[in-house]
């Protein structure tokens, strides 16, 4: 062995000797400046840190719209004769739902029926005539000319006849009604409003740099202030091929099964999307971590030797985190706490760096990830 692989080993024990001994000299340190100050001891309560599967989520805020939904309104001019229907009434397709007076059109129907009665006869009479060469062919087509347009005339008066009879275009639910017996209409007046309900869509958007996340078929859930502790799953329908100039946001539509008809067109939702496979993360409840402009904390707790009643000594040791996504009453920590470590869940506000503490875990904090409204 060489003189200077024997300094060289002579320098690494020192510097190893050294690294241990600043760690017992901090201890002291640590103890004799709590001494020193008189520092208090606080109670607080803790957890150990541990590793969780966590569903990374995208969330939005949409807005839900019916499936099929219209205000109904009559096309043309009318007196109302019949009401045939109730505020909040569920409709088949088809259903009648109001008669305008029609008593002037279908007078004039039978007056055009009878016409064309009177044509089909003439046209009979003349083809016989024809047959037997005593008329020419340009009287027979002008009898089959007449014929026909006697015929689009009974057609279009039905049809002006049939647009004073209102039905119902699909199957759905009735709004509250609009009009009375015996007011007069003009076209495009609203009578009432008809919502299919199941499904119902869930519109909301999406930053552009989200979009390589969201697929047809996507799994969505989501949750309205109406309905506390409940979510309703749905799937991705749509994802709109443009992207807004102005937001630089995309939209995309979910539908959402709604077999009880709770949720309403109108009504905003907490959109959901989970993207990608669970992945795992060091979660704590959101009471542990401190949000300051300068950046996001925790207190450890740490143990530095043993105190004067020979049980070991607690101290607050206060550490920058990164923290990320929440869930419930959860929050993923990124970086800044390992597993294993003790943080404080509660009492932190009273606490500085080198403090002295006991844990106290009588009571603790919610730590649930999906947390659910109870009834007092």
């Amino acid at each position: 062995m060489t003189k200077r692989m024997v300094i060289m080993l002579i320098l690494v024990g020192l510097l190893f000797t050294g690294i241990f001994g600043f760690q017992t000299f901090k201890a002291r340190m640590v103890k004799k400046f709590i001494a020193a100050q008189g520092m208090p001891t606080e109670t607080v309560s803790a957890m150990k840190a541990g590793v969780q599967p966590w569903q990374m989520r995208i969330e939005a805020v949409g807005s839900l719209r019916a499936f099929r939904g219209a205000d109904i309104a009559p096309e043309v001019n009318g007196i109302v004769s019949g009401i045939h229907f109730k505020s909040g009434q569920e409709v088949k397709a088809g259903a009648l739902l109001l008669e305008l007076n029609a008593d002037t059109d279908i007078a004039k129907l039978k007056s055009l029926q009878a016409m064309a009665e009177l044509a089909r006869q003439t046209y009979q009479r003349d083809l016989q005539q024809f047959k037997n060469q005593s008329i020419s062919q340009a009287t027979l087509d002008s009898d089959t000319a007449n014929l026909k347009s006697a015929e689009a005339q009974i057609a279009e008066q039905q049809a002006l006849i049939d647009k004073k009879l209102i039905r119902a275009p699909f199957a759905g639910r009735l709004g509250i009604r609009e009009v009375d017996l015996g007011q007069y209409l003009n076209a495009g007046t609203k009578i009432v409003t008809l919502q299919a309900l199941d499904p119902i869509y869930d519109d909301f958007y999406l930053p552009q740099k989200s979009i390589r996340q969201v697929a047809i078929g996507q799994k969505v859930s989501a949750r309205s202030d109406a309905f506390p502790g409940r979510t309703f799953e749905g799937e991705v329908t749509a994802i709109n091929p443009k992207v807004d100039i102005n937001t630089r946001n995309v939209q995309i539509r979910a539908k959402i099964p709604n077999p009880k008809s709770l949720l309403l067109p109108g009504m905003f939702a907490t959109t959901e999307i989970e993207i990608g496979g669970p992945k795992p993360y060091i979660t704590l409840p959101q009471t542990a971590v401190t949000y300051n402009p300068y950046g996001s904390t925790v207190f450890l707790v740490e143990t530095h030797g043993k105190g004067k009643d020979g049980k070991p000594l607690l101290v607050a040791q206060e550490k920058f985190v990164k923290t990320g996504q929440t869930r419930g009453d959860q929050v993923a920590i990124l970086s800044g706490v390992k597993p294993g470590d003790t943080v404080v869940t509660t009492g932190q506000i009273k606490l500085h760096n080198g403090t002295p503490v006991v844990i106290n875990n009588t009571i603790l904090p919610t730590d649930e990830a999906a947390p659910k409204v109870k009834d007092e």
